[in-house]
């Protein structure tokens, strides 16, 4: 029998991209369950916002742990033991080990804020407006052990407008991304066999 994919989101921050994942989740046809949100902060505030939606919410904060290695095998053992299917990044500002990524290949998804593969890393809106470009945009793809390197599951484009800053471009390009990212996971998820 066909059945949701039990996703886990990972978050370091407000997470408006975890809460936008959790709204699209509640639709019946949906194929993935936000079932546990993780951040590496304690002070992050998007646990709190995942309670109130009522998902299971936990922090793990990456300075309880002597090495990379030891956060991600304590990040992947509590994985594991929510028997999660799918990890969605959404603004978890960690890079993650080739242990843990080799771990769960093929079952971690991202959303960066360009069109990759232009400006992979931090300052992306910044970088587009000093480069000229007229379009910025985001992506949502498969992660792999290179830093936003993995294969593109979705993008969307935004206008760079005359006078944008970063800060204005961001907030646009972040709408974007509430819009892509549920429907890039939907179409992921589903691809590895999982329905709603």
């Amino acid at each position: 029998m066909m059945r949701k994919a039990r996703l886990a989101i990972l978050i370091s921050g407000r997470g408006s991209n975890m809460v936008a994942l959790a709204e699209a989740a509640k639709a019946p046809d949906y194929p993935a369950a936000p079932v546990l949100v993780l951040a590496n902060r304690a002070d992050a505030a998007g646990l709190e916002t995942a309670r109130a939606m009522g998902i299971a919410a936990e922090a793990l904060p990456h300075r309880d742990f002597a090495t990379r290695a030891d956060f991600d095998a304590a990040l992947s053992a509590r994985l594991k033991a929510a028997a999660i299917d799918v990890i969605a990044l959404a603004g978890f500002m960690r890079i993650l080990t080739p242990g843990f990524i080799a771990d769960w290949a093929g079952r971690i998804v991202n959303i960066h804020p360009s069109l990759l593969p232009r400006y992979p890393g931090l300052d992306t809106h910044a970088r587009a407006i000093a480069a000229g470009d007229s379009t910025a945009g985001c992506t949502v793809h498969v992660v792999t052990d290179m830093l936003d390197d993995g294969p593109p599951i979705a993008q969307a484009h935004v206008p760079i407008l005359p006078g944008d800053t970063a800060d204005s471009l961001s907030a646009r390009v972040l709408v974007a991304e509430h819009q892509l990212y549920p429907q890039a996971l939907a179409t992921y998820v589903r691809a590895l066999g999982f329905a709603g």
